[in-house]
């Protein structure tokens, strides 16, 4: 039975699902929007820093007063209207809530909610994927010890790609890559949140007219994001990531079944099976017409005559030799389609994209030389972005993951261009995102490879 008939029928039973959201910037108030579109689904809560704020982005995509106007977490489940407040433990604990959506962004708080859900038997949609991309291995094996599921969150591009690759292996194809679009160019990942809005072609004035966050857009910009959307990609798929980085080959949705194969034969692909990202700028700059951007995509191979036939009598737009085929979807709705995720986790018990190896990992590396007293300012920020690396090589080098790189004292010189390494910080100890990391390196450092 589809989702959204069981949906109808846990409405029709008065049983909806209940969720409990935190954080309501951005990403929770597009999900926020569709909630009451949604038959079968109850926000019992919010937890935000800033009720003020979670209430002003209510009224923004549509919510009356009265809708928001629970007294208390007990209140809500009576009323069906929605509580507003700050205490996310509450939240967690509240025995009704089936679901929570952790949407702060924050990944160091991501780590510390998704803990405290699990150990109140709440099954998590986490939409932070700063922080699977350095502990979700783990998280993932402490949610099925406790009896939940964990998942990424549908409608951001980690889980659309996981939703294609499981697409493919489901229909018996070997999958060659998969990955998504971006804007790039090498000297993007120079650029600061002083920078970001000349490369997007708005002014200053512009972005903070909209409340747009400059280090946030930045985050995308100078390749951070991809690197952590991709290593959570390759860390629940098992597909592979390059060795030194992303190449972020330019392509067209055309031309991606061209690119995306392994050098040996005229891609760009140290070998089959792994994940990459696809520029829709060539090299000197130049728009590619019909790009892949906002898009996600999988390329898949015809091992037998029979199906590469079969590839050219349905007209598939293949590489020159027919055998390798993409597939795509050229937009994301980003939190318009979180309740993918919430009803998937809630009805099938199924995780929309879940990691189960560590195979790769996003290491934080300089912006620009480092001396020590610097403080590291994270995600975005002016000191670092992100790498994209095989976990085997992170670990062997005691990579600093790009998400605990926030708010940390540099003790030692790094040199621009350089990753640095949990030797070049001081970092806090007692924080459980940095004891999971900890623990899951001690548990995931030699990853098994999967096949494609």
């Amino acid at each position: 039975m589809s989702l959204h008939a069981q949906l109808q029928q846990r409405a029709a039973a008065g049983k909806p699902v209940r969720v409990g959201l935190i954080g309501a910037g951005k990403f929770g108030s597009m999900y926020l929007a569709q909630i009451p579109r949604t038959p079968g689904v109850q926000l019992v809560g919010i937890a935000d820093l800033s009720p003020d704020g979670a209430r002003a982005n209510l009224a923004r995509v549509g919510w009356k007063p009265e809708q928001a106007g629970a007294s208390s977490l007990d209140d809500a489940v009576k009323t069906g209207a929605t509580h507003i407040g700050e205490d996310w433990q509450a939240l967690v604990s509240h025995p009704a809530i089936d679901v929570i959506v952790e949407c702060t962004g924050h990944p160091i708080a991501a780590v510390d909610h998704c803990l405290a859900a699990f150990a109140n038997g709440k099954h998590v949609v986490n939409v932070t994927v700063e922080a699977d991309a350095f502990c979700g291995p783990l998280l993932a094996r402490k949610a099925a010890q406790a009896g939940v599921i964990y998942s990424l969150a549908f409608g951001d591009q980690p889980a659309l790609i996981c939703d294609l690759v499981d697409w493919a292996r489901t229909c018996g194809f070997p999958v060659v890559a998969a990955g998504r679009g971006h804007k790039w160019l090498p000297h993007f990942a120079e650029s600061t949140p002083q920078t970001v809005w000349g490369y997007y072609g708005l002014t200053p004035e512009q972005a903070q007219r909209g409340g747009l966050n400059p280090k946030m857009f930045n985050s995308f910009l100078d390749g951070s994001k991809p690197s952590i959307e991709s290593t959570a990609v390759a860390n629940a798929t098992g597909l592979t990531v390059p060795s030194n980085g992303l190449l972020y080959p330019p392509a067209s949705v055309e031309d991606i079944p061209f690119v995306t194969r392994p050098i040996a034969e005229g891609g760009v692909l140290e070998r089959k099976g792994m994940v990459e990202v696809i520029s829709s700028l060539e090299a000197n700059g130049r728009q590619i017409p019909y790009d892949i951007r906002m898009g996600v995509w999988v390329t898949v191979e015809a091992e037998t005559e029979y199906v590469k036939n079969c590839f050219e009598e349905y007209n598939a737009h293949t590489d020159p030799s027919g055998r390798y085929f993409t597939l795509y979807k050229r937009w994301h709705l980003i939190g318009l389609e979180v309740g993918v995720s919430v009803a998937s986790v809630a009805l099938r018990g199924e995780a929309t994209g879940v990691a189960t190896c560590w195979n790769a990992d996003v290491v934080a590396t300089a912006k620009r030389d480092l001396v020590p007293g610097d403080v590291l300012d994270g995600e975005g920020g002016y000191t670092v972005w992100g790498k994209l690396l095989p976990a085997q090589t992170s670990a062997a080098m005691g990579g600093l993951p790009l998400g605990l790189a926030h708010d940390v004292k540099v003790v030692r010189p790094v040199k621009k261009g350089q990753s640095l390494s949990w030797s070049d910080v001081a970092v806090d100890m007692h924080t459980h995102a940095y004891r999971i990391r900890r623990e899951m390196e001690g548990m995931f450092a030699a990853p098994v490879l999967k096949a494609a």
